[in-house]
């Protein structure tokens, strides 16, 4: 059975930090595409961050040169280092194995930027 399990949201500050992880199981993580999507109230879910089988990373035109998507294959987990934290950062935040014919998705964690 395929799990994804999001963790490290919470609330933090304009300017701050947050690393999320994203453990799976049943599924290794280095043969699937892996992705950070988000989605705050009243939006459509977005794709933050991709990062491919190979290692190369895709991101967002409003995250670049702020997060960092990166993998441990050992720990089958996928991280997503935010920093420099806005406002606008504040969704609630999926994990995505990219896997066909469907993807697996966790549960989602909440991500609030606010002062």
């Amino acid at each position: 059975q395929v799990q994804v399990v999001e963790s490290g949201g919470g609330l933090v500050q304009p300017g701050g930090s947050l690393r999320l992880s994203c453990a799976a199981s049943g599924s290794a993580i280095s043969s699937n595409v892996m992705g950070w999507y988000r989605q705050a109230p009243g939006k459509q879910r977005e794709l933050v961050a991709l990062i491919h089988s190979g290692g190369n990373a895709n991101y967002a035109d409003s995250v670049k040169g702020r997060f960092t998507i990166s993998r441990d294959n050992a720990k089958n987990t996928v991280y997503l280092q935010m920093n420099s934290l806005k406002p606008e950062d504040t969704a609630v935040y999926y994990c995505g194995l990219l896997a066909t014919p469907v993807p697996y998705w966790g549960q989602g964690t909440q991500v609030t930027v606010s002062s």
